[in-house]
């Protein structure tokens, strides 16, 4: 495994704890397909005393070194954005059962050292409307 890779996986392991931590579930990571790939795809379960599965949650990782050159945040840019659309169109082809449910697409920023990131959540990152 190279070295970048294994950095990658340090930062998305430590995305996916927080994020559990913060009591979302863990539906898939690294999901692959032909136009794009999802680094970790999780439920946000609804609030107290509503029906439904709850948010399905398009989490982007974005991991830098420093943030001397603006947050990972702002490497997602527009088309990197329309590939995360479409693997999210193509994941919810795979799971009927959460097709209807609401969907936001999220980043988490990471830099400092990979295995232990200082991260930043940002919920609704990018909507489909800013595309």
């Amino acid at each position: 495994m190279s070295l970048t890779r294994a950095r990658g996986d340090d930062v998305e392991r430590a995305a996916r704890d927080h994020l559990l931590r913060a009591g979302l579930r863990e539906l898939a990571a690294n999901a692959n397909f032909r136009c794009g790939e999802l680094d970790l795809v999780m439920l946000d379960p609804p609030a107290a005393g509503r029906a439904g599965p709850g948010t399905v949650v398009f989490v982007e990782v974005r991991y830098r070194r420093s943030a001397g050159f603006g947050g990972g945040a702002v490497s997602v840019t527009p088309a990197k954005r329309r590939r995360i659309v479409r693997a999210a169109q193509a994941f919810l082809l795979g799971h009927r059962t959460l097709a209807d449910a609401p969907c936001r697409f999220d980043v988490v920023e990471a830099d400092g050292d990979p295995a232990e990131p200082r991260l930043h959540w940002i919920r609704d990152a990018f909507r489909l409307d800013d595309l």
